[in-house]
């Protein structure tokens, strides 16, 4: 007897929606929208592997932010408040998502910090049902984070894009523009202390991440009442790129899990500012291997 696979996903040309949202993957049957959050200097475009890879379980709604790639004449908001009210105004129109109206938020780095701000900003009864921080610190541990006096050049050779656009002098005055432009706006940035969101966070950090302590992800459950899981994954600062998907396998599985599911991780020891009942799930180094 054999099992039946699975009818492919019916995915058509990649659209733009207004002048915020890049669709590369878009389908038909209207499953989870997964709205992305590009790292500093990042555009939408980088998210098209994932997309194809997270099809039919998702759909992948990319950020296009300004400063960049199609919005390269759009000046950057000029502050992260400014950003983030932007971005949240932008989005709010699309939140309906598919399956029974279900979304989630991915962010890397900067993006990470942007993704859970925006989040925070939507109405409580409007905001995704997880959102998953990739190589960033807690919201409250953002001005102390050690590469706050980093330059563009040296966040470029960090973040691995250098040897992707080296060849190609063009690319790299256009990609140190757009992360000249990402890190003034996160140098603007301040933590306000606030209650915690219910939605869910998983927080994830590249085993060879050259800017991001692994036991700094811990500091992310303080800003959730819902679930939280962290884990370190194959890869460095950058999860998903132009070049690879990412975590897709991850996001499958916390995706395809449900709004109410908890994490699976094993539970540890917890951070003092957490009640007993909510436990943080261990992340020993090299844990997990979805890429």
């Amino acid at each position: 007897m054999t099992t039946a696979t699975p009818p492919a996903a019916r995915t058509a040309r990649p659209r733009v929606e207004g002048d915020w949202l890049f669709v590369p993957a878009p389908q038909a049957h209207r499953p989870v929208r997964l709205f992305c959050f590009p790292h500093a200097g990042g555009d939408a475009t980088a998210y098209t592997p994932l997309a194809r890879a997270l099809a039919p379980v998702a759909e992948v709604w990319a950020l296009r932010p300004p400063a960049r790639g199609g919005r390269s004449r759009h000046p950057m908001p000029p502050d992260f408040d400014h950003l983030a009210a932007a971005v949240t105004e932008a989005l709010a129109p699309h939140l309906t998502g598919g399956d029974g109206g279900r979304f989630a938020f991915y962010g890397q780095s900067f993006g990470a910090l942007l993704a859970y701000e925006v989040a925070r900003a939507l109405p409580a009864d409007r905001r995704p049902e997880l959102v998953v921080a990739v190589g960033a610190p807690s919201p409250a541990e953002w001005s102390e984070r050690e590469t706050r006096d980093l330059d563009a050049s040296e966040l470029l050779r960090l973040t691995g894009l250098e040897e992707s656009v080296r060849a190609h002098p063009d690319l790299v005055e256009l990609a140190l523009g757009a992360i000249r432009a990402d890190l003034a706006v996160s140098a603007t940035y301040r933590h306000r202390p606030h209650a915690p969101i219910g939605s869910a966070i998983h927080a994830l950090a590249g085993a060879d991440d050259p800017m991001l302590a692994t036991p700094g992800l811990t500091g992310w459950a303080a800003h959730t009442r819902g679930a939280f899981g962290h884990r370190v994954v194959p890869g460095g600062h950058l999860l998903a790129t132009v070049d690879r998907p990412g975590p897709a396998d991850l996001l499958t599985s916390l995706l395809t899990a449900g709004p109410t599911s908890r994490p699976t991780s094993r539970p540890t020891s917890r951070p003092s500012s957490l009640p007993a009942d909510r436990q943080v799930p261990a992340a020993p180094h090299h844990a997990s291997r979805e890429q």
